[in-house]
Formats: C-alpha cells, structure tokens, sequence
C-alpha cells in the first residue's frame, strides 16, 4: 500500500492472511453464538496487534495512522468485534504516551505493547450519550485520594480490561463546564462494578457493558498527566485516532459486503446469465465500490493529517461520518444482490448489516460528527 514503509506493508499483510485463514472460517459461529474470541485475541496480542500504538522504549513497533488504519480494515473485514476489541486499547495508549507521566508510561506502556494489560476508555452516561460536558460522574479530591461516583455506559471490553480511561468531572462547578473535566488512570476495585452487559442487535462476542462507581476510590497519581481540568482536550485528541478507528472498521465490513456480493453476482445466475449482468445489479455493485473506494481515501486523508501531528478533528469526523453510512449503504446492497440469501443466516452479509450501524451511532453519533465537521469548519474559515 502506498504511503506504508516496507515493515508497515508487511504488517498489513500478516494481518490479512490471519483474518482469512484463523478469523473468516470461525466469525459466524462466533457471532451467532455471541461468544468470546478467546484464542483468536491470544493471536492477536502474539502478533503484537495490542502495540501497534507503543513506540520504544515501551513497545517494539509503533505504526504510522494509515498502517493502523490498514490493520484495523483487515479486522474488521474479518469480523468487525476484533477491531472493536483493539480500538479503545489504542485510544488510552495514545493518550498516555501523549499526556501520561513518565510513571504512567513506564507503569501500563509496556504491558499494554504485550495485550497482558487491556485498556477501555470510558466516556458515555446513561442520560448523556454524546453530550460528554453534560456528565455526572465525579471524581473528589479527598487528602491523596480520589472518591468516585457515578456510572458509565456502553463500554466495550469492560469486563476483560485491567485499566479503564475514565471522564469524569473533578471541579462540576468550573464554567466552562469541560474545565472541570478530567481523566483517570482507574483499575478495578471495591467500589467499582460491572452492572451488566448490554443486549445489542450486532458486535456480539465483545461485550458492552454498564459499569457503576460508589464511593470508590483511586490514588491522586490516577490522574492523567499532572494537571486537573485537561481530561476534555485530552479526550478530544484521542477521539481524532478513535473516530479514525471506527471509519477503518466501517471500511472492513463495507468491503467484506462488497467482497460477497461480487463473488455472488458471478457465481449466481438468473435469465440463462451471471446476474452481475442485469443492468441494475452490475450498477449496484458499481455504486458500492465507488463509495467505498471513495471513503478509503477520506480515511487516508484523515490519518495522513494525524501522522502530520496537525488537529484532524475534521478530516477524522468526515472520514467517521461518510464511512459509516457508505457501509450501512453496502451492506445493505449486499443484502440485496443476495436475494433471499441476503436474508439468511447461513450467509455473512446479514452480520455486516447488523454490525454496520454501530459505526453510526459509536464514537460520537454521525449527528454530533456534523456538529465537530461543522465547528471545525467555521474556525479554519473564520470570516
């Protein structure tokens, strides 16, 4: 792939042959079944996935955005649950190697790189969704401690994670309200619970998960970096590689409906030929591959401006937003060339259209992604 070194190419690779070879045969057991990838994340963590976002001394490889980009296709083309175990693991390396402090990094940095520590990010509230200011989760000093209280929402990988990026508020009087907004470095304990796994339409496997906090408490050296009231900022930084993130895995399940489709309209006949044939199928699946190739580039340009170390809120809120409602548009299309089959279980282009609409709802719903885009605009062209 251009713009990939040579050790980034091979990456990608590795990466596709696994997702052929060890993820295609198993996803739809997996999925149907909704169970727990075990083995193929103990594979995952072994070709060093979980440290893609590690650079040394802490981990072996880190990687360009647009090979984490490219990684993160190849997942999610496989089964779109795999990259969403990665995603918020990379989110909260980013952050601390951006904002932690050296004991910060040197404490998770490593056992991040290796998948032996897990990392989620915790954002969204019950009442709040994408209103992040709007949370109630607080965080009291009290002498050399924090006391936490509140609860959290739709966090994925919850229970299997050691360390958990939480927003929260440290000062809920500060005007604005994201001056008082700050992140903790929390791992489980008396006081912090996993309520429930959510039910959801599709992402099985990886759960989702309600989390509530009473009374609990963690050390001051919790704090991301070393200043209170930084954690909104932070989060809005780490949320540019998180929304490139879910465009990568609208990518994957997009070209995996578009990958099937292909193979059906060749292999299926109707009127004595191949139905890629009729003229409204062959334009189906041209529409399909021109959004989607049209996407990949939006989501190359966006991790192209966040290699740069520019702001890319709008590159990544453009790639997020057009990626994941052309995946919704392919998999549906899928559904369609299919027929009937497209309807059946027994064939995979029914999981990519459950899975599609979690990229348009996650990450910040693709209504806030207008907002961000919108924001974004006006301040780069300011009149």
């Amino acid at each position: 792939m251009d713009g990939l070194t040579e050790e980034e190419n091979a990456i990608v690779s590795l990466v596709g042959e696994f997702v052929d070879r060890e993820v295609k045969p198993v996803a739809q057991a997996l999925d149907h079944t909704n169970t727990y990838p075990d083995k193929l994340i103990e594979q995952m963590k072994e070709m060093g996935i979980f440290g893609l976002a590690v650079p040394q001394p802490w981990g072996e490889t880190a990687v360009s955005a647009q090979c984490y980009a490219a990684v993160t296709e190849e997942l999610a083309r496989g089964w779109m649950s795999l990259a969403g175990a990665m995603g918020g693991h990379t989110v909260v390396a980013k952050l601390l190697v951006a904002f932690g402090t050296k004991e910060q990094q040197d404490k998770y940095l490593p056992r991040m790189a290796t998948g032996e520590i897990r990392a989620t990010m915790a954002l969204t509230e019950p009442g709040g969704g994408s209103d992040l200011q709007a949370m109630r989760t607080t965080a009291r000093r009290d002498g050399d401690r924090y006391v936490v209280n509140g609860s959290k929402t739709w966090i994925t990988n919850a229970r299997r994670s050691q360390l958990v990026a939480l927003l929260c508020k440290t000062d809920p009087k500060a005007a604005p309200p994201h001056r008082g907004v700050s992140i903790l470095l929390v791992e489980k304990g008396p006081g912090f619970s996993v309520s429930r796994d959510l039910p959801k339409l599709g992402y099985k496997g990886v759960e989702s998960c309600e989390l509530s906090f009473v009374d609990f408490q963690v050390p001051a050296t919790a704090l991301l970096g070393d200043e209170e009231g930084r954690g909104f900022a932070q989060m809005m930084r780490g949320l540019e590689i998180g929304r490139i993130q879910v465009a990568c895995r609208a990518l994957g399940v997009g070209r995996a409906a578009l990958e099937d489709a292909l193979r059906y309209a060749q292999e299926r006949e109707s009127f004595g030929q191949p139905i890629w044939q009729h003229q409204s199928i062959g334009n189906y699946l041209a529409d399909m591959a021109t959004k989607l190739e049209a996407a990949r580039q939006l989501v190359l340009f966006a991790a192209r401006k966040y290699d740069s170390g520019e702001r890319a809120d709008l590159e990544a809120g453009m790639a997020k937003l057009f990626a994941s409602e052309t995946a919704m548009e392919v998999a549906l299309d899928a559904v369609r060339i299919h027929g009937g089959y497209g309807y059946s279980t027994e064939f995979d282009v029914e999981r990519y259209f459950r899975d599609a609409p979690l990229m348009i709802v996650g990450e910040g719903t693709n209504e806030i992604q207008r907002n961000v885009i919108a924001r974004a605009l006006v301040k780069r062209h300011k009149i």
